[in-house]
């Protein structure tokens, strides 16, 4: 990423996160907190991924502190994946450092594939608490894991028609008995090849403060 990126750990539930943030523009103060979870660990999924640093950059771009953060045994986090259960709670203990640092700051929660599945379950359990400013869901993998029976009214959910690792009709089932939009893209596969810039420009257009 162009920006400066910090690196840091936080503490978690089976050792230290190994976290990556991105500040807006020298002097700014950060209008929000962007927590952003990276696809399947199992499948190559880091915080490194090309669509979690997309959403990044657009969320620095949007004047929010970007936090990036690999899952456990991923890069240099510790622990051994737990086929997505400990994975919400590295999440949720990322979360919990970053509020605690930046209390009064709002809180938007994305994930990308599995990292939406992490983050739609993380958003649910932070619902009576502690809610989140805006979830945001970047063809998550509604076919793969179960995602909650219901999510916010504003949340964000993009997804391309010629995914071919999380259908678009799974998402879109997920999607109707809630009657939740979904944003998508013609001709757009599950890692956004070629689109990147464009969903840049549209988490930008959506999830802008």
């Amino acid at each position: 990423m162009k920006q400066a990126t910090l690196n840091e750990t936080a503490a978690g539930p089976a050792g230290a996160i190994e976290c990556a943030i991105d500040e807006p523009a020298a002097g700014a103060a950060p209008l929000g907190l962007a927590v952003i979870c990276h696809p399947h660990p199992q499948h190559g999924g880091t915080m490194d991924n090309k669509v979690a640093q997309t959403v990044a950059r657009a969320y620095v771009q949007m004047g929010y502190r970007a936090v990036r953060f690999n899952f456990r045994g991923v890069g240099a986090s510790a622990g051994t994946w737990d086929e997505g259960r400990g994975e919400i709670d590295d999440a949720l203990a990322v979360i919990a450092v970053q509020r605690a640092a930046k209390p009064e700051l709002p809180l938007a929660l994305c994930g990308f594939s599995f990292g939406g599945y992490v983050a739609a379950q993380a958003a649910s359990r932070l619902a009576a608490s502690q809610p989140v400013q805006r979830l945001v869901l970047v063809a998550p993998a509604t076919s793969r894991f179960e995602m909650p029976a219901a999510v916010p009214a504003d949340t964000v959910v993009i997804h391309g028609d010629a995914d071919d690792v999380v259908p678009l009709a799974s998402t879109l089932a997920w999607a109707r008995p809630q009657v939740l939009p979904v944003l998508v893209l013609p001709g757009v596969g599950h890692f956004f090849h070629g689109q990147l810039t464009l969903l840049k420009q549209l988490l930008i257009r959506h999830c802008q403060p």
